[in-house]
């Protein structure tokens, strides 16, 4: 019996701009379609996917999201714009930003149209010149062959790999550790790859993987992690180093992703799981730590050029993706044949178990009573001395009693 194609879903960024174009909070959302503010959580960061009535109750509500949105965007293409204000020249920077936006999200400038430039019209050809002498034709190019998943897995990998090794030491500051996490993100990468391909961010679902496998807090009872590894050799990289490691996982996390990485703060939030002022305020408390201990990191444009060169600085090198990708292979298959063997060895145990079971009701036997007039029973004791002397005597006689009287001559 085959399933059905499953409902088609939005990316996981779509449904969280969807979600907040209608002004709609996680809880109210989570309410509309029968579930926990935490499952809506889990399905806008891509880490879960809804399946099943719910899938389909997800799905309807955010098509009806989408098409208030589009009848919204038409009524006000409609309505007559009033002429825009001039407009001045910023004075903020970069590091304004998660203050504006933790009272109210700006809205983007519009990018100014390019002037026409004016092209040379070439002469057509007359038509009594011969065709040789005319332009060439080109030649239609064919189509490149499509990709196979590993073909494209593989490019993935191969583009994104280094990068997010080296941001995934920052958050840790351990090599191995952050070479592990990627490559663990990967392979559940490979493992989903349909759904993985088919997402708008690739990357960004893999960043959101090997980063929550990397702040885990069950890495701590590793053996591995237990014995420190060598900081750099540079005293400004293990200063800072020092520095970020002491900060809180989400305010680190926050960090990395917005003055390492370069997110805005929308797709800080969305990735951290948290609101846009909530990731605001991480960001400034992380700042802020940074700031107190390294004075000369408070601009977020010397952070940024430093984070990236205490990356760099670091030789983090990543395994080739067909390993990578024999290894999820590897753990998929030790993964089902752990549950077949776990369900052999339930179902002989049940089969063992109602095998030997009783199958009828016994009575369970009723304590002894005394009875009125019955001595108890008394185990034999040691003997008296009378006991002693006749047990002595019967012993030392003959077997075969007393000895017969003869008669004799007198």
């Amino acid at each position: 019996m085959t399933r059905g194609p499953a409902t088609p879903l939005p990316s996981p960024k779509a449904r969280r701009r969807l979600r907040e174009a209608a002004s709609l909070t996680q809880t109210q959302l989570a309410e509309r379609v029968g579930v926990a503010p935490g499952t809506v959580r889990a399905w806008e960061s891509g880490r879960t996917t809804p399946r099943g009535r719910k899938r389909e109750a997800y799905a309807k509500l955010l098509k009806t999201l989408a098409e208030e949105e589009e009848s919204a965007a038409r009524q006000a293409a409609r309505t007559p714009q009033p002429a825009p204000p001039p407009k001045t020249e910023p004075t903020g920077d970069r590091a304004s930003a998660p203050e504006a936006c933790a009272e109210a999200e700006a809205e983007p400038e519009p990018a100014p149209e390019p002037e026409p430039v004016a092209m040379p019209m070439r002469e057509p050809a007359p038509a009594s010149q011969p065709r040789s002498t005319r332009d060439p034709v080109p030649e239609p190019r064919p189509a490149p062959a499509p990709l196979t998943p590993a073909q494209a897995f593989d490019a993935l990998y191969e583009f994104s790999a280094p990068a997010l090794v080296r941001q995934t030491f920052l958050l840790t500051g351990r090599r191995e550790q952050a070479r592990e996490s990627v490559e663990r993100a990967f392979q559940a990468a490979w493992e989903r790859w349909p759904e993985v391909a088919r997402d708008r961010d690739p990357v960004g679902w893999v960043r959101a993987t090997a980063y929550e496998y990397a702040l885990s807090p069950w890495q701590r009872f590793r053996p591995r992690h237990r014995h420190p590894e060598p900081p750099p050799a540079d005293p400004g990289d293990r200063t800072l180093l020092n520095t970020l490691l002491r900060l809180p996982p989400r305010h680190r996390r926050t960090l990395v992703l917005y003055d390492g990485v370069g997110l805005d703060l929308p797709e800080t939030a969305a990735e951290t799981e948290a609101s846009t002022p909530a990731a605001a305020h991480r960001l400034l408390r992380a700042r802020e730590a940074v700031a107190g201990r390294l004075p000369a990191l408070a601009d977020p444009q010397v952070l940024h050029r430093r984070l990236a060169e205490l990356a760099s600085n670091e030789r983090l090198g990543a395994a080739r993706p067909p390993t990578v990708r024999r290894g999820g292979e590897r753990r998929a298959r030790f993964r089902t044949r752990a549950a077949i063997a776990f369900t052999l060895a339930l179902i002989g145990t049940t089969a063992l178990t109602v095998r030997t079971a009783p199958t009828h009701y016994e009575p369970p036997v009723s304590p002894g009573q005394a009875v009125r007039g019955v001595p108890p029973r008394v185990a034999p004791g040691s003997l008296s001395d009378e006991e002693l002397e006749l047990r002595q005597k019967l012993r030392d006689q003959t077997q075969d009693g007393p000895e017969r009287l003869s008669p004799q001559l007198e």
